[in-house]
């Protein structure tokens, strides 16, 4: 058990602050590169996404908009920051992101799952992305972390909650399509522009603790290119 360990009712309330953001031009067009957009330079089809030309916000920047910071820093929480994975994301969107403005988000924490002793824990918490102007929802995005150091809080005094329903299982069959889009070597240091500076994505020596080769690509930088594809 992590010597700081989770204490489930300390995280389960969680209160974080209503954060707001505001964005330029640059910053969707910005995105768009940091999810690899533009790498043929000869696509007209990106250039909406990438330059001032009847510029359009990708999607999935709803992820990085709105960002918390990396809170799971913050010895409250129990969690061995070190040890944190990306483990899954589910965004919906309510209307088109503008191409600059101003918004706001509102994060809320759904479920603290204990896996075991030496198999991690799982938190999920919600996001929901607002017009600062009008309040309406642009998007509601759902997010999992997987904590691979945190397992076996729940020792103590049984505090967990259920595990949710496994996904659906991939397809047997062969493709229908495949879209290859490979990635840029520095495209971490791109993507890291955007929100979230965990070391593990820029540090040689972070990636190493944490038990990786080299830095690593953040799993919303794939993310946001499978929402190019």
């Amino acid at each position: 058990i992590n010597a700081m360990t989770i204490n489930y009712q300390t995280l389960k309330n969680w209160q974080f602050p209503e954060i707001e953001h505001t964005y330029t031009l640059e910053d969707t067009m910005r995105y768009a590169l940091a999810v690899g957009v533009g790498h043929d330079p000869m696509d007209e089809r990106a250039l909406r996404f990438v330059t001032e030309y009847e510029l359009q916000a990708l999607p999935t920047m709803a992820v990085v908009l709105g960002y918390p910071g990396f809170w799971m820093t913050d010895p409250r929480t129990g969690i061995d920051a070190t040890l944190i994975l990306h483990g899954e994301e589910a965004v919906t969107i309510h209307g088109p992101l503008p191409v600059a403005g101003t918004v706001f988000s509102r994060h809320k924490m759904r479920h603290i799952i204990d896996k075991g002793a030496n198999k991690g824990a799982v938190v999920i918490y919600d996001k929901e992305l607002f017009d600062k102007k009008t309040g309406d929802l642009f998007a509601t995005v759902n997010h999992t972390a997987f904590c691979r150091g945190d397992g076996g809080f729940s020792a103590k005094d049984g505090s967990s909650d259920p595990a949710p329903p496994p996904p659906k299982p991939m397809p047997a069959a062969a493709p229908d399509l495949i879209c290859d889009l490979p990635t840029l070597p520095q495209q971490a240091l791109l993507y890291r522009l955007l929100a979230d500076r965990n070391p593990l994505h820029a540090l040689p020596k972070a990636a190493l603790d944490a038990g990786f080769q080299r830095p690593i690509l953040h799993g919303l930088g794939r993310y946001g290119v499978v929402g190019h594809a």
